[in-house]
């Protein structure tokens, strides 16, 4: 028998997700004592809640679920975040050196910091994506390497074991890397485990990774896992950034570039 103002394990639940829906994340103190029942018993719920997929359990509490499991098309990804892309694409070309040898990862911000590259600057630049280097033919003094590899077409990207291997020839200055999802908790996420897999040769061959994603990605987790947020140097993102994410990224060592 549920003691006075005591609530049934389904309007525990209903209320968990309810508060998750509203501040996107919630820890077990708060949820015992709103709940009024012992910690032990909102982890339970937690466990229950995200075995359903209802929520993503985090250190002390949980976070909302908002999952980017779509693999869009570069022509649908281009009409989203379109102004704030291009912001930080502009952000990002300023990091650019004369004479740096840098990696462009697939994507519509990393296009955007193409669009923004300097005509006058000597820069050696590897790419996978194909979009990316027909912009770049235009660039007078752009050396432009592109590896071999499988065609994603909804990316535009060359992929796989191929690609891999052509990637671990070079040592690159700079890495430019887009994402679909980006949790302080669970790291850099895309659709696609290829492109995961060729990410993460990207990152162990670049002395710097600089992360370009607007802040719609944030409290995301796309499918395949790509890195954890302590191999980012630089984030470059839009106001929109929720601040106890901003911290906690600072916290682990990444400058966050806000445009």
């Amino acid at each position: 028998m549920r003691k006075a103002g005591e609530k049934s394990t389904v309007q525990r639940r209903v209320i968990i997700l309810e508060m998750l829906e509203e501040k996107g994340q919630v820890d077990v103190t708060t949820l015992s004592k709103e709940l009024m029942v012992s910690e032990v018993t909102v982890r339970n719920d937690l466990k229950r809640l995200e075995q359903k997929n209802a929520l993503i359990r985090a250190r002390g509490g949980a976070m909302k679920i908002d999952r980017v499991g779509t693999d869009f098309a570069i022509s649908d990804k281009n009409k989203q975040n379109y102004e704030q892309k291009k912001r930080i694409g502009k952000a990002a070309a300023a990091l650019i050196e004369e004479g740096d040898t840098i990696i462009l990862d697939s994507g519509t911000t990393t296009m955007e910091i193409t669009k923004n590259l300097s005509p006058l600057s000597e820069l050696t630049v590897i790419t996978n994506a194909l979009n990316i280097a027909d912009q770049l033919a235009e660039h007078p003094k752009a050396n432009v390497i592109v590896p071999g590899g499988f065609l994603r077409k909804n990316s535009l990207s060359l992929i796989g074991s191929t690609a891999e291997e052509s990637f671990k020839n070079y040592f690159c200055d700079k890495l430019f890397l887009a994402v679909d999802g980006l949790s302080v908790v669970y790291g850099l996420s895309t659709p696609n485990v290829e492109e995961a897999h060729l990410n993460r040769v990207m990152i162990s061959i670049s002395k710097q990774v600089i992360v370009v994603a607007d802040s719609s990605k944030f409290l995301k987790r796309s499918f395949a896992f790509m890195a954890p947020i302590t191999a980012i140097d630089i984030l470059i993102t839009d106001d929109g950034i929720p601040l106890e994410d901003q911290k906690k990224l600072e916290s682990a060592g990444v400058k966050v570039i806000i445009v």
